[in-house]
């Protein structure tokens, strides 16, 4: 029994011990995640994996990267239409992302080895956590990104330079890792940073400014359709397109009905017949439907269909392509067309509206533009049918169109220089537009051209050789050999000093076309760093000093001789050379604006010229003023010295 006693209170002293057990010591809180110390736009970039891609090539290995992109608006501020920058440095080759589109508007797969910036679609839209309670579905948006890197084989991990919010109005210090395979970054509002993304009626962004803008505004909407009305505006001095072609992509499988105004390049409602468009509109007559591409090119109607009332009636349309700059003419510097655009689920009620991504605009002989993400912005208004009152879109969307100079690309156009001091003209450079890839030991790609007698202008360059090497021979010149290649460019430009004198200079401009295209309402433009302000007329052209800088002479054909034609048939095609479109003027200017001139030493040259808003290759030498300076000195000087000699004759 005390036995029996002794073992209960042994083990009722042993309770509190295996209450004590049973107690676990409480742990340190795990750390916060460092977007909670983000009081902006927090941005990550995660590595996630990668394998090797045949084939075998040791010296430029393939590999598959995938990666993750977090944009996180922690900010008391939205973020319209986000943009983030991420520095690839690998040869990367992007062939997929979700949830975003490149801002360039260029498709995948996409060479992006130099940097890219992403743009959100279809979220474009970044809430705050204050107005949506922290719901991270409105306030956050990953991208997940699938492509091919080049180099860099594991265990290294291919991880870009940088990734930034490229958003106008934010500070962003350099990303930092975050162990090998993850960097993050905090950017934040920069209150002394001048911000273009201020809320219009507290919805939208305002419009913007570019050297050409699109405006996607949808003026009609019902259920399954939509009329959007797209109007290209030209905004740049220089800029011009001709025979333009617009393209975009399709995000949801629509399609275009029907057209006013310009047309598709490609007619054809196969790919909706044999798609998802054919199994949902089974009642749907297709042989009306203009085009079911993914990615349709569409082309301007030439002026005989603006009355037409079909295709045309639509005002500014009907151009032939032709965007000219404002400065020649404005009412021609905008071209309009309207499409109805069938949707598909699940976009299948009136206010369901998604323009369409990757946006291209390009001419025949005309600069290269680079167009953003359409932007929603505050809603376009024109007059209605009755001219008497203003209607607003539904919904209006800016694409903003800037001209770039692609890496590597030629120019179209090119310049000769000439002086009234020396009887040798200065050609276009070899290959100034580009040559062929393969000549061969016909000529070379690298030897400078050689200087031509100003006869040889006149004729195409594969007619110029004996001139050039007789000319050659006469001047005791160096040929090489081979011979040096062609300029190769459609359009040549003769910048000759024609006088100089106490009180001014004149200057003959000449153009040659070199195309079977003729070229209509044509211009160009001359910058003169030192001379422009000296500017004085142009007789055969229409000439404007540009009031950007004061230093460029803008030049275009008086009316109804603004016409360049092509190259035609000399008189007897058997043995005459083809013969160039050309026109011509003289062009003055007075040195009372531009004391210190010195006109044949370098002043009186371009620095840059333009042709339809294509910049032009320049001779990189100018005419030499020495010992073949004699023409009208030499005159002069022997009329002088026979004038002597008869006086003191006569005395």
């Amino acid at each position: 029994m005390a036995l029996k006693w002794i073992l209960h209170l042994v083990m009722f002293a042993m309770i509190p011990l295996a209450i004590c057990q049973n107690q676990t010591t409480p742990t340190a809180p795990a750390p916060a995640p460092a977007s909670d110390s983000c009081n902006g736009v927090f941005l990550t970039y995660t590595y996630t994996g990668g394998s090797k891609l045949p084939p075998d090539n040791p010296s430029h290995q393939a590999y598959r990267f995938e990666s993750t992109l977090t944009v996180l608006n922690n900010g008391l501020d939205e973020v319209k239409s986000w943009k983030v920058f991420v520095g690839f440095q690998h040869e990367e080759l992007l062939v997929s992302a979700s949830n975003a589109v490149l801002f360039d508007g260029t498709s995948y797969p996409a060479s992006v080895g130099n940097g890219t910036v992403f743009a959100g679609f279809p979220m474009t839209d970044l809430k705050t956590a204050v107005e949506t309670a922290g719901d991270l579905t409105q306030m956050q948006v990953q991208v997940n990104l699938l492509g091919t890197q080049f180099g860099v084989k594991s265990p290294a991990v291919p991880m870009p330079s940088n990734v930034s919010l490229a958003n106008d109005g934010f500070s962003c210090p350099q990303a930092t890792m975050q162990g090998t395979s993850q960097m993050q970054v905090c950017c934040t509002r920069n209150a002394n940073a001048t911000s273009n993304i201020t809320v219009v009626g507290g919805n939208f962004l305002p419009h913007q400014n570019g050297d050409l803008t699109i405006m996607y505004d949808v003026i009609r909407t019902y259920d399954s359709n939509y009329w959007a009305q797209v109007t290209i505006a030209n905004h740049n001095p220089l800029g011009r397109l001709d025979n333009w072609k617009l393209s975009w992509d399709w995000m949801h499988d629509e399609f275009i009905y029907t057209m006013k105004g310009a047309y598709p390049y490609v007619a054809d409602s196969s790919e909706c017949i044999y798609g998802p468009q054919g199994t949902y509109y089974q009642q749907l007559d297709f042989a009306n439907v203009l085009n079911c591409e993914r990615r349709p090119t569409i082309i301007d109607l030439p002026p005989t269909k603006a009355n037409d009332t079909t295709l045309g009636l639509v005002p500014s349309c009907c151009r032939n392509g032709t965007l000219l700059p404002p400065i020649m003419d404005p009412s021609k510097s905008i071209s309009v067309f309207q499409m109805q655009v069938y949707k598909m689920p699940p976009d299948l009620n009136r206010s369901d509206l998604v323009p369409p991504q990757n946006w291209k605009i390009n001419g025949t002989l005309n600069p290269t533009y680079q167009c953003g993400t359409p932007v929603r912005v505050s809603p376009s208004k024109s007059l209605d049918a009755s001219g008497v009152s203003n209607r607003t879109a539904f919904a209006s969307w800016q694409i903003v169109c800037n001209i770039t100079k692609p890496k590597g690309a030629s120019p179209k156009c090119c310049v000769s220089f000439s002086a009234y001091y020396n009887d040798s003209v200065v050609p276009c450079k070899t290959c100034a537009c580009g040559c062929p890839s393969n000549v061969g030991q016909t000529c070379s790609t690298s030897a400078s051209a050689i200087l031509l007698p100003p006869e040889a202008l006149l004729v195409p360059f594969e007619n110029r050789t004996s001139m050039a090497l007789a000319w050659a021979d006469i001047k005791h010149f160096t040929v090489p050999k081979p011979m040096p290649c062609g300029d190769n460019c459609g359009v040549s430009i003769n910048w000759h000093l024609y006088t100089d004198y106490t009180g001014g200079w004149t200057a003959r401009v000449t153009l040659f076309n070199w195309d079977d295209t003729a070229f209509s309402d044509w211009f160009a433009a001359v910058q003169l760093d030192k001379a422009a302000p000296g500017f004085e007329a142009a007789y055969s052209f229409n000439g404007t000093v540009l009031g950007t800088g004061n230093n460029t002479i803008f030049l275009q054909g008086l009316p109804g001789l603004n016409y360049l034609v092509g190259e035609t048939d000399g008189a007897n095609p058997a043995k005459d050379p083809r013969v160039p479109g050309k026109q011509q003027s003289v062009i003055s200017f007075k040195k009372k604006n531009t004391p210190g001139i010195n006109v044949p030493a370098g002043d009186g040259f371009p620095t840059k010229v333009f042709f339809n808003g294509e910049e032009c290759s320049l001779p990189s030498i100018l005419p030499l003023s020495d010992c073949n300076r004699k023409g009208p000195v030499l005159i002069l000087s022997v009329l002088l010295a026979a004038v002597v000699f008869l006086l003191m004759q006569q005395q």
